[in-house]
């Protein structure tokens, strides 16, 4: 696996083989007291043992409870972040436990969590947190952007490459209870060009589903046809279970249902037929 960096918010993802596997999580809220860590250990573990590439779209922290923050909560803090240093302490602990997992890490993008405490408190928690997991790992996880690229490139023996091209987007809105995020999907396909896989975060759902666009393509020898190009788009749940049954909490009275947890994970394959190379692009939870 290797990373070659194009721009701030644009990475590619060198793999090899015709069959890859990329796990895309988001909204993993690591140092909220409500994150399943055990089920998080749980997918990062599959992600090592089989070799697989994890990419973060946005809201890896949560970081709501310091100093200043109207929705701080005494009971939504960890003990071990209960100090002086609350925003030091959680980079620090988040070094230590994701120690382990900084080899299969790839590409961390911003949150709304993330980007919020830029805001306010002038410091960029998700930029100190990767450079001291590198420092101390001697790795090269980079951080993305809010919305960005990511081009997968299968690599076959020496001379044959094949990009899928990923456009991620942390996620807007509130998310429908009726849609679950249905129109957040039909709106990326207006708004971008040229991918091959969208995915979102933000809104805790988790599904994905698989469109068709024609297009014209023109060939020097046999001038222009009408083919098809498939699009996979996927939305990535959450780690950080609020709901729990039901009885209490700005979850649960602001009407919100329970929601899915945990990632997805990105399936390409890719075959030759008739000299030309064609690929299926799904995704698929996490398996038990």
């Amino acid at each position: 696996m290797k990373v070659i960096k194009h721009g701030r918010n644009v990475h590619e993802l060198q793999l090899s083989g015709k069959l890859v596997h990329v796990a895309m999580l988001s909204d993993i809220h690591w140092d909220n007291p409500h994150c399943d860590r055990d089920l998080l250990k749980k997918h990062l573990d599959f992600c090592k043992e089989n070799n697989i590439p994890v990419i973060i779209n946005g809201d890896f922290f949560c970081l709501m409870q310091g100093r200043g923050d109207n929705r701080r909560n005494k009971s939504d803090i960890r003990q071990e972040h209960n100090n002086a240093r609350y925003l030091d302490s959680i980079v620090e602990t988040a070094v230590e436990w994701f120690e382990p997992y900084a080899d299969i890490i790839k590409v961390i993008g911003y949150g709304n969590h993330e980007t919020g405490i830029i805001k306010f408190q002038e410091t960029d928690l998700l930029r100190r947190f990767v450079d001291l997991l590198n420092y101390k790992c001697q790795t090269e996880i980079h951080t993305g952007g809010y919305g960005g690229w990511i081009i997968v490139k299968q690599i076959f023996n020496t001379n044959v490459m094949v990009s899928t091209k990923v456009k991620y987007f942390h996620g807007s809105g509130g998310g429908g209870i009726v849609t679950k995020g249905a129109l957040n999907l039909t709106r990326a396909l207006e708004m971008y060009e040229d991918m091959d896989v969208f995915s979102m975060g933000h809104i805790h759902e988790n599904s994905g589903r698989n469109d068709q666009r024609e297009e014209l393509h023109f060939n020097a020898k046999q001038g222009y046809s009408v083919k098809q190009r498939a699009i996979h788009l996927m939305l990535t749940g959450t780690y950080k279970e609020e709901y729990q049954d039901g009885y209490i909490g700005w979850h649960v009275e602001r009407g919100a249902p329970p929601k899915p947890l945990g990632g997805r994970i990105l399936k390409i394959e890719t075959k030759e037929v008739n000299n030309s190379y064609v690929k299926n692009i799904d995704s698929f939870k996490f398996p038990l």
